[in-house]
């Protein structure tokens, strides 16, 4: 698939992505939010990236998103459908600041921002078992990530994450957190951004609730992986 192919993929909501990307660019000098500027990159490897599969998700479902930063993959996926209700963390302050104005800027209906860290979320009762899906994009490695999302995972929810060629690896790491976190590969999805390379989603679903113990926070899900 050529470049023009994937960013055809943009089509039915393509002024609201020239508005994400204005406001990304505006503000990335501020926040260094992303190191891919060129605006036809930023569309495929940003954008496209992240919209590309966003139909795996069922209609009306509540997905929370770990380490959000500059909204990527939330963003895409809500502008092309509105049915998801978003809960988008981040920890930075000045990203959840800049997350709150592209949401009102995109003007986004129910997408909540909450600015504090995944670990601590993760023991909140209002948070704790209470999503259908959890998304991640560039944040860590699988194993990493699913200490942070399963806790906040119902039974029967699944992780949603994006991965590149460093898949085979990071799922073979992830075993041991599969058996403690009590979950299982659901799916790999291969899609393909043409010069940009081959990509997949990898879906786990949660099939028993999370012990207490997770997630252990004081930085120990990237410092001593599951």
């Amino acid at each position: 698939m050529n470049d023009l192919e994937l960013i055809k993929k943009l089509d039915k909501n393509l002024s609201k992505y020239r508005l994400f990307y204005h406001l990304l660019i505006e503000n990335n000098k501020k926040f260094n939010l992303t190191a891919i500027t060129e605006e036809k990159e930023v569309m495929i490897k940003h954008f496209v990236d992240s919209m590309c599969l966003s139909d795996i998700f069922e209609v009306g479902s509540s997905v929370v998103e770990v380490g959000s930063g500059a909204g990527f993959p939330s963003i895409p996926i809500k502008i092309e459908r509105e049915d998801l209700d978003f809960t988008l963390i981040e920890s930075n302050n000045k990203k959840c600041g800049f997350l709150q104005s592209l949401v009102d800027g995109l003007q986004l209906k129910t997408v909540t921002v909450v600015c504090n860290r995944a670990e601590v979320i993760g023991k909140d009762k209002n948070f704790r078992e209470t999503f259908d899906y959890a998304v991640a994009r560039a944040v860590a490695k699988i194993n990493v990530l699913m200490e942070y999302c399963a806790p906040l995972l119902k039974v029967g929810g699944k992780m949603v994450f994006w991965k590149g060629e460093s898949l085979d690896e990071e799922l073979s790491l992830s075993q041991n957190a599969m058996k403690i976190l009590n979950c299982k590969v659901d799916s790999v999805l291969p899609y393909d951004l043409g010069e940009y390379g081959k990509r997949y989603l990898v879906v786990i679903k949660k099939y028993q609730t999370t012990s207490s113990k997770y997630p252990r926070g004081l930085g120990k899900e990237k410092k001593s992986p599951l």
